[in-house]
């Protein structure tokens, strides 16, 4: 059974609301309780820390000398116009409206912070003993997810849409 077009519109903007929200509060939390540069263990592979990110995914660009907050504040806004434009598209499906919705919420979250902040704050340290993936948040989560949720539904969803469909 599916959703008329307009409730799963309303959904995708729905979850890139929370995305946002979740993620610019957790963000103010790090901010007011955790110290600049600080890690705290919370579970035997996960550390609460308080670091900036000036650059993108991975520190890409971190250390370019600050052209690049208002390179990556550009890409965003015109990322976050092609979601709203893809999410509001007829004929996008529930799935990809979910996944674009997702990915909203973090692009505008992360850019919300840098226009802020002039740099992403990051504060999820996963780690296995002294490997550690580059420090996250709930903005990141959210776009990797939703990039995922596009990625399966490319790959598996139109699949078995078209032989739905005959």
């Amino acid at each position: 059974m599916s959703m008329p077009a307009d409730r799963t519109i309303r959904l995708g903007f729905l979850l890139a609301g929370l995305v946002l929200a979740a993620d610019l509060a957790t963000k103010a939390a790090i901010v007011a309780w955790v110290e600049y540069g600080a890690s705290h263990a919370w579970l035997p592979v996960l550390n609460i820390v308080h670091v900036l990110n000036r650059g993108a995914a991975f520190s890409f660009l971190h250390d370019a000398g600050g052209w690049q907050r208002f390179f990556f504040i550009v890409i965003a806004l015109a990322a976050s116009v092609f979601l709203v434009f893809m999410i509001r598209r007829p004929g996008t499906s529930r799935t990809e409206r979910i996944g674009f919705g997702l990915i909203l919420g973090g692009a505008l979250a992360n850019m919300i912070d840098r226009a802020a902040r002039g740099a992403v704050v990051d504060w999820i340290d996963v780690h296995w003993g002294v490997h550690h993936w580059p420090a996250f948040n709930v903005a990141d989560i959210g776009i990797t997810l939703g990039a995922a949720l596009i990625v399966l539904h490319e790959l598996f969803g139109r699949k078995q849409a078209r032989e739905a469909n005959g």
